[in-house]
């Protein structure tokens, strides 16, 4: 998730989101994952739903008391509302290897 375009930030409760330009994370010779994962944490984010997750953003995640559900694709919306059903498993790990 640390070389995505861009993060955005949901509200569940009124579906409300702000989208953060992550481009400087993008285009990081290194740390894209990490520097993502602080400016998820400074949004006071509880849960992180994307696709891919790194070891170094899931630690700096699960240090920041962050919750990472993995696997997730298609639209926002659909992701948002699966969550909200309870329909994710959170993550015990990472489900991606470093710098890829």
């Amino acid at each position: 998730f640390g070389r995505a375009a861009f993060i955005i930030v949901v509200d569940t409760e009124t579906l409300e989101f702000e989208a953060f330009d992550n481009n400087e994370n993008k285009n990081a010779f290194k740390g894209a994952g990490i520097q993502a994962a602080a400016m998820i944490s400074d949004k006071d984010a509880k849960v992180l739903l994307t696709g891919f997750c790194g070891p170094n953003a899931f630690t700096t995640l699960e240090t920041a008391g962050v919750k990472v559900v993995n696997d997730q694709t298609g639209r926002i919306i659909d992701v948002v509302q699966k969550f909200k059903q309870g329909n994710v498993v959170y993550a015990e790990d990472s489900n991606k290897d470093g710098h890829w």
